[in-house]
């Protein structure tokens, strides 16, 4: 793929084209990605939204990714490649791509840039993320009323807020109908590493949890799971095909809508700058996928309390809410602000461990 983005930037280099060719040429949309692209998980998702953009604009695009980019120099090497080959258009979907991303931007004022989970902005540099935490509440709804151990195991990547924000979501959703519940989790420092996830799942089974998230890449936990004939919450993509069994419901990320909007919006030349936070209300976020174990009612429970977040009566961090040292975070009849779930640093009460070890 280096290869040929080289090759690209030569022939860019050497070859003139006439000032009418150019207009009639397609936009060029690169997309980077931080994990092989597999069958399902983050990067599958982006690449279906890919392949939307690429369905509905036709010839009047043509898309391209380059996978399995580390966040780093790696990455800025590869954003700016895109940029010097023409691509007017990219989309960085991984917290750490956010400051490679800008970076390049700066060299390249004519070409817009999406930071996907990242949160500063440029002229030319916009940001959007998902509250995936809405999700993970949901999904700790089916997960306590699935647990007979009361105790449930989370493989986490890095202790960053968005993940902060899904294992708290997911223990006080669990909690809301399993108040003894636990969540024990274990960090891996890493967004994708099969191995290092099944081993981390194979100990949290082994420690008496029945039911297992992740917020990691690969479907590794889930596999494992269905390995050991326990239970476990699916992440980004439905990952019935490697835990028939195992799956209890599917916390889905839908990247296409925006993925077209924002195509569109350079196509007609309204594309702007600026952040969105989207959730189960706009689309972004999706639970569903129930496994054949799951009973109608907990089906139903968890529709219903969906339903309830997109509508606005059911918010996750609603008070009263305690980190696992016992402070108080917020308090009866008040909810976490966007600005301090954003940032948010702590575990709540029922998560055992600290961020980050």
């Amino acid at each position: 793929m280096y290869k040929n983005l080289a090759a690209i930037a030569m022939a860019a280099s050497v070859i003139a084209f006439p000032s009418h060719a150019q207009k009639n040429e397609p936009l060029k949309v690169g997309f980077v990605y931080v994990a092989p692209l597999t069958e399902a998980g983050w990067v599958r998702q982006h690449e279906e939204g890919r392949q939307a953009v690429q369905a509905a604009f036709g010839d009047r695009v043509k898309t391209s990714f380059v996978e399995n980019v580390a966040e780093g120099p790696d990455a800025e090497r590869v954003i700016r490649d895109l940029a010097a080959t023409g691509h007017k258009l990219i989309f960085t979907p991984s917290f750490g791509y956010m400051e490679p991303t800008l970076k390049v931007a700066k060299d390249f004022p004519d070409v817009k840039f999406e930071s996907i989970t990242g949160y500063k902005t440029a002229p030319n540099v916009a940001a959007a993320n998902a509250r995936y935490y809405e999700g993970r509440y949901l999904a700790g709804i089916a997960a306590g009323r699935m647990s007979k151990s009361h105790l449930a195991g989370y493989v986490a990547g890095f202790p960053i807020p968005e993940v902060l924000q899904g294992i708290n979501a997911f223990t006080l959703g669990m909690r809301s109908v399993d108040p003894g519940a636990q969540v024990k989790v274990v960090w891996l420092n890493t967004w994708f590493d099969p191995g290092k996830e099944r081993d981390a799942a194979m100990a949290l089974m082994d420690q008496g949890a029945d039911v297992l998230a992740f917020h990691t890449a690969s479907t590794a936990v889930m596999a494992a799971a269905q390995e050991r004939g326990k239970l476990a919450i699916a992440y980004h993509s439905d990952m019935r095909k490697v835990a028939p069994d195992a799956q209890v419901v599917a916390v889905t990320h839908q990247w296409g809508d925006y993925y077209r909007k924002r195509t569109q919006a350079v196509l007609d030349g309204s594309w702007k700058s600026g952040s969105v936070w989207g959730g189960v209300k706009d689309g972004m976020i999706r639970v569903g996928y129930f496994g054949s174990k799951v009973p109608k009612a907990v089906q139903d429970e968890v529709s219903a309390r969906q339903k309830d977040i997109a509508a606005g009566k059911l918010v996750p961090f609603a008070g009263p809410i305690a980190d696992n040292e016992g402070k108080a975070v917020v308090g009866p009849g008040q909810a976490l602000t966007d600005e301090q779930i954003l940032g948010m640093k702590f575990l709540v009460s029922g998560v055992q461990g600290k961020a980050g070890q």
